[in-house]
């Protein structure tokens, strides 16, 4: 059925010059949203909408649905814009959402089922930059409905765009106290969401493979009406995501302030919590740096952190500049040697700190005093020496004697001044090449890191990513890789691209063996991998058919399988119509490969608030740094718990030393 038809009674006018002229359609009901939208007059409009926001509410109209959508719509595109906050739009939203909880006819009726969904997401959209609409928000009223959309009382859809309006209303100084009104609540349903959201979503939705047996709602909300099973299915695991990382928002509004710190800092959820990864990037790697330091610096945690602290810091120090962060690597330097003589006599039986302690203290201090004192005569002819020797080393390693070229490229890094940064990024690359191919990826993983902090700008050295990536996959650390393969891909197009000469010769495609390491990853990788392989257990276990996989959502009651057939039974009835839009999120018909990378890779992005990584891509929510800070000392427990599965898988090494 159209929506737009039985909606309006429509009038044609005709002139009396000519009986047959058509003067266009006219509404005749006086409170039409979109007739009252092009009023030219500013004052008769502005009171034509407040009227609007009051009378919706209370009329059942099958063209709410529409106004909603375009409402949702200008929300989007216009967030700061504040005619409708001040013309009631919180107070009409917040009706809205009561209604549908509270009218159980009226929300299976037509496409009233959208409402709630639109209603929340609107309410999040204009609180997002603006205090003084949050605070008209919450003056409105808003909170309450929230909340019940929150506790799941329609589906995980509607939780999603009601946890971002909460996140939204709770980090502003000014309705902070209004939201905390319901603080065990919210932190206990949050931690929840943030921990069962990616299991509740494949469930319910993405592992039903029959497209009839999903709610329709749900569906058309994700892709517009428009599209398959596969669309679907990576729409809703970007929501799921999306999810996730809000209800980590909304904990971290909690925690910066040092509220509810003894619910948060459960071990269970900050183990979880830890499996919440993002990607990489300089921003959520000096975040994690930055968390790592405060730690070491914090005398309660320092000895209880510094050998995970330091193993993962300890390839950095040679770091300059880090997303504009400058003196990186001193910080962390001065970080580590913090009362240098005492963590030596305190960790002597330990080798592996030992070992690491020494080396920076000898790069970092006595060879830098050494440099001081040395000539500029006396540089220059070391930068010659460095050079005949990074030779010898390539012509060991192409004759295949590969130890004999880990020992020359030693070498020249021994020699080589710490001025010489691009010669030092180049000599640890080769190494790491050597280390791969003698099977020893950890010995890969750290020169590549080292060969990386040098490069400028920071992690852009395309072959020590690939290399780096690989040694990730020898480990069996899938998500690392992946991270790597992903940078290297997007850093080959760069340069190809840059490349005039090249660009005229050929297309510029992704190399054969970076696309088999993305695909392998991504498999291994996948948002609901931990998900798919519980429920396979659970029908394993118990013999559940795959029928059996969809069971109630939507509508929250006590009877869930009879709401359940109501509302299919409803949707039967309701024709999406072209008009009704969802968020687009991400980019379509690019090359096959590529679309899926940036694809997988935005939809990690979304996920950085919500983890700190310990080597190389540390993540951290952006706006309220403080919140991971207090979380620190508290996942002093999980980061001893720490041990990934090492999987010894060889694979073909294409790149050679530089």
């Amino acid at each position: 059925m159209d929506p737009h038809s039985n909606k309006k009674m429509m009038t044609t006018i005709t002139t009396n010059k000519n009986p047959n002229l058509l003067m266009g359609p006219i509404c005749s009901n006086p409170c039409c949203f979109f007739c009252i939208m092009k009023e030219p007059d500013p004052s008769l409009r502005k009171s034509g909408i407040a009227k609007c926001f009051k009378e919706i509410p209370l009329t059942d109209d099958q063209e709410h649905v529409l106004v909603l959508s375009t409402l949702w719509n200008i929300a989007m595109t216009q967030p700061n814009d504040p005619e409708f906050p001040s013309l009631g739009i919180f107070e009409c939203m917040a009706s809205l959402i009561y209604k549908g909880l509270n009218d159980r006819d009226w929300l299976l009726r037509d496409q009233n089922i959208f409402i709630p969904y639109y209603a929340a997401h609107i309410i999040g959209s204009y609180t997002m930059n603006k205090i003084e609409f949050a605070e008209k928000a919450v003056k409105s009223g808003v909170i309450s409905p929230l909340m019940e959309l929150l506790r799941g009382k329609i589906s995980w859809v509607e939780q999603r765009v009601a946890v971002r309006a909460l996140g939204h209303l709770a980090s502003y100084e000014t309705t902070f106290d209004s939201v905390a009104e319901n603080e065990e609540e919210i932190i206990e349903l949050a931690m929840d969401l943030s921990s069962t959201c990616l299991e509740v979503v494949y469930v319910k939705f993405v592992a039903v493979k029959d497209k009839q047996k999903r709610l329709r709602y749900h569906c058309d909300l994700l892709t517009r009406g428009v599209g398959g099973l596969e669309m679907e299915n990576r729409k809703a695991e970007e929501w799921a995501s999306q999810l996730q990382c809000w209800s980590i928002y909304l904990l971290n509004c909690f925690a910066w302030k040092e509220r509810s710190l003894n619910l948060i800092c459960k071990l269970g959820f900050l183990k979880n919590l830890c499996e919440m990864w993002g990607g990489s990037s300089d921003d959520w790697q000096y975040m994690g740096i930055d968390c790592l330091l405060l730690l070491l610096k914090d005398p309660d945690t320092r000895f209880k952190v510094i050998e995970i602290a330091t193993l993962s810091l300890v390839d950095l120090v040679e770091l300059k500049t880090l997303g504009g962060r400058k003196k990186v690597g001193e910080a962390i330097t001065e970080a580590l040697l913090l009362d240098y003589k005492q963590t030596k006599s305190k960790f002597k039986n330990n080798k592996v700190v030992q070992k690491a302690l020494q080396q920076v203290w000898d790069l970092m201090v006595e060879k830098r005093k050494r440099e001081i004192e040395t000539s500029q005569e006396e540089l220059l002819d070391r930068r010659v020496l460095v050079g005949f020797i990074k030779q010898e080393a390539n012509e060991s390693f192409w004759a295949g004697d590969i130890e004999e070229a880990v020992i020359k490229y030693t070498e020249g890094l021994n020699l080589c001044p710490l001025k010489m940064s691009k010669e030092r990024m180049v000599l640890y690359s080769n190494r790491a090449q050597c280390y791969l191919l003698l099977g020893e990826p950890d010995s890969a993983i750290s020169d590549s890191t080292r060969a990386l902090s040098l490069s400028n700008p920071a992690n852009s050295h395309n072959k020590s990513l690939w290399r780096r990536s690989q040694a990730y996959d020898l480990k069996g650390l899938a998500k690392e890789s992946l991270m790597d393969c992903i940078m290297f891909v997007n850093g080959f197009f760069t340069t190809s691209l840059n490349s005039k000469e090249m660009m005229m010769k050929r297309r510029v495609k992704v190399p054969y063996y970076a696309s088999r390491m993305i695909n392998k990853q991504m498999s291994v990788t996948w948002l609901f991998a931990a998900a798919e392989a519980k429920l396979l257990l659970n029908k394993h276990q118990f013999g559940d058919d795959e029928e059996e996989v969809v069971q109630s959502d939507g509508y929250d009651s006590d009877d869930d399988e009879d709401d359940e057939t109501i509302m299919k039974q409803q949707e039967k009835k309701i024709s999406m119509s072209a008009g009704l839009s969802t968020i687009v999120e991400e980019e379509e018909d690019q090359e096959h490969l590529m679309e899926k990378a940036n694809k997988y890779w935005s939809r990690r992005r979304s996920h950085c608030e919500s983890r700190v990584a310990f080597h190389t891509g540390g993540v951290g929510n952006q706006n309220s740094s403080n919140g991971v800070r207090l979380l620190l000392r508290n996942l002093v427990l999980v980061l001893e718990l720490h041990s990934p599965l090492i999987v010894q898988i060889w694979v073909q090494v294409p790149l050679a030393a530089n």
